[in-house]
């Protein structure tokens, strides 16, 4: 059949049109390097995240991927951010509070809540995350992402019964979580993760409240403390953010940021389900730890005694003061606090 000099030059438009319009939806090709606090403990969520972002976005987003301590020490994720030097963070923000003065409340202060449903609906719809938001744009970075942790236990190498059996113990924690314990003349101290092993294997601790069962395998931590104690203070014990450098950010096309911000919703959620079947697993299995829960009444004097903690962070500042606001209104609700 021969083809027209007319058909031929619809032909060639229509197929120019389309390769326009493609390129309208993807501007440009961009790499973008993000960087986790996590190691290589998240390898396979990370590689099922890039790929996504790759084959959603037509292969116009690549990601490069870097594990905690490879190019940013993690407390430095808001900074390095803010100068471009990564363009994406997966942090907690108890890791800048000299930087972003919400960090320590964003993160979780102890008591305030404890279920993943309630902490959501806190950040989500109580306006919590509005206000996060707010002090990271202060700072020059964008929050795109809320993630949420598991669970957050002690870990001894001593049997724990009571808040009196700690009185001979030296824990490794937060600072909010060792004001708290400091309440019961619980000796505390802070030490990063890694050097966890070390500390419990020499006696320099004799327990840790780090996080759930998975992260005290993770850790090894089984070969040298095996008692994990439900404290029920904080559940998740900590919440994660996903910040990125606005330049960056304003690179991509609406429909490229769109595919971004679903596959971090995605990656969070992959992490916090790796999290919880990983806790849960250890549970069932009971081999690795001994496991028990502190009274409630033990437990109900850890929560009265966080209220202070509260009130010290809503003096820092009035975005504090609100953020509080609401963590109080919502224990009200909760039943946990009297009007």
């Amino acid at each position: 059949m021969k083809i027209s000099p007319l058909l031929k030059s619809i032909l060639s438009t229509s197929v120019v049109s389309s390769i326009f319009i493609s390129q309208l939806a993807y501007a440009e090709n961009v790499r973008l390097r993000m960087h986790t606090f996590y190691g290589t403990e998240l390898d396979s969520i990370a590689e099922d995240f890039r790929d996504y972002v790759s084959n959603a976005s037509d292969g116009s987003i690549r990601i490069q991927f870097l594990r905690g301590g490879e190019l940013v020490d993690s407390d430095q994720f808001v900074d390095a951010v803010a100068r471009g030097t990564i363009d994406i963070a997966h942090g907690v923000g108890s890791y800048w509070p000299g930087r972003v003065g919400i960090g320590t409340i964003e993160s979780g202060l102890p008591g305030a809540w404890f279920s993943v449903e309630e902490a959501r609906d806190i950040f989500t719809n109580q306006g919590l995350d509005e206000l996060v938001a707010e002090a990271y744009e202060e700072q020059g970075v964008k929050l795109i992402g809320r993630g949420y942790g598991s669970d957050y236990g002690l870990l001894t190498s001593e049997p724990v019964t009571s808040l009196a059996d700690l009185r001979d113990m030296r824990i490794r924690s937060t600072s909010s979580i060792a004001t708290v314990l400091e309440n019961f003349d619980i000796p505390t101290t802070f030490l990063p993760a890694e050097e966890l092993y070390v500390a419990l294997s020499t006696g320099l601790v004799d327990g840790a409240i780090y996080g759930g069962p998975l992260d005290y395998e993770q850790l090894k931590l089984h070969e040298v403390a095996q008692y994990y104690t439900d404290i029920n203070l904080l559940n998740p014990g900590w919440t994660e953010s996903v910040l990125i450098n606005p330049g960056s950010w304003e690179r991509l096309t609406e429909e490229q940021k769109e595919i971004l911000k679903g596959a971090i919703s995605k990656y969070l959620e992959d992490i916090h389900n790796w999290l919880e079947e990983g806790n849960q697993r250890i549970i069932d299995e009971g081999e690795l730890f001994e496991f028990a829960r502190l009274p409630e009444k033990d437990s109900r004097r850890l929560t009265e005694a966080s209220l202070p903690i509260w009130e010290a962070e809503a003096k820092k500042s009035d975005r504090n003061a609100r953020a509080v606001e609401i963590l109080i209104n919502n224990a009200i609700e909760q039943g946990r606090l009297s009007e």
